[in-house]
């Protein structure tokens, strides 16, 4: 504890020192003008932020002296957990910057998960058939699932497709039915499975509690996965057999018999 202390003294000191040193190069250079905001009333107001706006001046500068050493010391409290956590936090913010994908990237990282997006469903499409003695095994990321005709599954949210879209899943594993089996090696190329997208859902709340004893921290989060529920369609790649259509014998007529009469 005390270690952390010290390092903590020297890195703000480290800090200082640096910033005015900065601030003695630049009033010294003759070429730079004086920082500074002028206002209306033509009272000039010094910048603060006078090293930050520097080229040379990054934020590592602060952190030189900091050291990452492995120490459990057990007579620390819990508030050097709390600032770690802190600053995990704001360098993760930070960091975090919202990508946006071009077409044929969307396309690309569509065909690493597995699946093909065609377009939105018409109303006048229909695509779902009745029961066929079918399935398959399909990989959609890093899970698989063995499907058939009008089945259902949930997967991790796929991210560039909508509600009622037609996806193609492309990655088929396996195909099957009553009379043969073809396995990939270890994809089908000639196979392909239909699907639609339903809905984009989230699952049940997984609560996340972790604790450190003697050390007063205690933290609690929850997590809900985001899923996609797909609808399969159609199963193509193999022969599918023929169901034989079976009739219902017809129920004779039932003849009305009189009821007797009683005789008194």
């Amino acid at each position: 504890m005390a270690s952390l202390r010290c390092l903590r003294e020297l890195r703000r000191r480290a800090t200082t020192v640096l910033s005015i040193n900065q601030t003695r190069l630049i009033s010294s250079h003759p070429s730079l003008e004086p920082f500074c905001t002028i206002i209306s009333h033509a009272t000039p107001i010094p910048n603060r932020s006078l090293t930050r706006d520097l080229p040379w001046y990054t934020r590592s500068q602060g952190r030189l002296l900091s050291s990452k050493t492995n120490d459990t010391d057990e007579s620390s409290g819990g508030e050097d957990d709390d600032d770690d956590d802190e600053e995990e936090y704001e360098d993760s913010a930070e960091m975090e910057v919202e990508r946006e994908y071009s077409p044929a990237e969307k396309v690309e990282a569509a065909a690493e998960i597995g699946y093909k997006v065609m377009g939105p469903l018409k109303p006048s499409e229909r695509l779902f058939k009745p029961y066929e003695p079918v399935f398959a095994v399909v990989q959609i990321g890093s899970h698989q699932f063995k499907v058939s005709n009008g089945d259902s599954i949930f997967t991790e949210k796929l991210k560039f497709c909508d509600i009622n879209d037609k996806l193609v899943l492309t990655k088929v594993l396996l195909l099957g039915s009553a009379s043969q089996t073809i396995i990939g090696r270890p994809i089908l190329p000639d196979a392909t499975v239909h699907a639609v997208v339903e809905e984009h859902a989230l699952d049940e709340k997984v609560l996340i509690f972790k604790k450190k004893r003697r050390k007063n921290y205690r933290r609690t989060t929850g997590h809900r996965q985001e899923l996609t529920k797909l609808r399969i369609t159609d199963i193509q790649g193999i022969e599918k057999p023929e169901t034989p259509i079976v009739h219902k014998p017809s129920k004779p007529a039932d003849t009305e018999q009189p009821e007797p009469e009683l005789v008194g």
